[in-house]
């Protein structure tokens, strides 16, 4: 019996031998598009075609702002604040586009262990602090302000991207 388990191992190892790494270009590409898609999502929300690109709505300080040089670990750390936020909200769209972050964050841990860097930690998701009231108060300011800083946010990691980021 034991000697039949082992045979089926041994027999594995050519296989697992022949496996290749992924090329980081495709970690990049594979980025790229799901950035692209989720503004995408972003833009397809109805509300959100309307509204001025850089809402000003008081109370909503805890959702993060532009960042002028993003790193791999500020970027998922990011995107875990705004995947918090946005499966706070109940709307069916949100809960598409807290996946698609949540898929993204996990591009980005790839992207970083290429890069021999510290995996990012979503150390802003303890910190996060949402004020009591606010998201059932305001909803769909929340909403709004939330996409409109993320939409933002994504279009600034997407350029990032092309520049190499850092750690």
């Amino acid at each position: 019996m034991r000697c039949a388990t082992l045979c089926r191992l041994l027999w594995l190892v050519p296989l697992l031998t022949n496996i290749h790494s992924v090329p980081i270009q495709m970690v990049q590409d594979d980025t790229r598009i799901l950035i692209k898609t989720i503004i995408t999502r972003i833009n397809d929300i109805s509300h959100m075609q309307s509204i001025h690109s850089k809402p000003r709505v008081t109370g909503l300080d805890f959702l993060p702002g532009p960042h002028p040089v993003l790193s791999l670990s500020k970027a998922a750390e990011t995107l875990a604040i705004y995947q918090q936020v946005l499966t706070n909200l109940p709307s069916t769209s949100m809960i598409q586009i807290a996946n698609d972050l949540e898929n993204l964050r996990d591009l980005l841990y790839l992207l970083a262990a290429s890069k021999s860097c510290p995996v990012p930690t979503a150390s802003g998701l303890g910190n996060l602090k949402i004020p009591d009231g606010v998201l059932e108060a305001s909803l769909y300011s929340t909403e709004v302000v939330a996409l409109s800083r993320l939409q933002g946010f994504l279009q600034d990691t997407l350029r990032q991207l092309d520049l190499s980021p850092q750690c």
